[in-house]
């Protein structure tokens, strides 16, 4: 499983799952709409934390920036 994801990617994921957090918290949302959006945040954390995004995948899309000899 190769990293497809680079740095702002990931950055924009945590900071939405973090919003998505205070919204919880400060109860501007609640019920369904809290369930679906802390799933997603959840999933934004989780795909930030390994650097891989299943979605990107099978469309061969990759944010990450090509280094120095790739």
């Amino acid at each position: 499983m190769n990293q497809n994801m680079g740095t702002a990617d990931r950055a924009i994921r945590i900071i939405i799952a973090i919003i998505i957090a205070a919204l919880y918290l400060t109860d501007v949302i609640s019920g369904t709409l809290a369930i679906v959006l802390g799933i997603i945040a959840l999933v934004f954390l989780l795909t930030s934390i390994v650097g891989f995004c299943p979605a990107y995948a099978p469309l061969k899309i990759s944010t990450k920036g090509k280094g120095p000899g790739k």
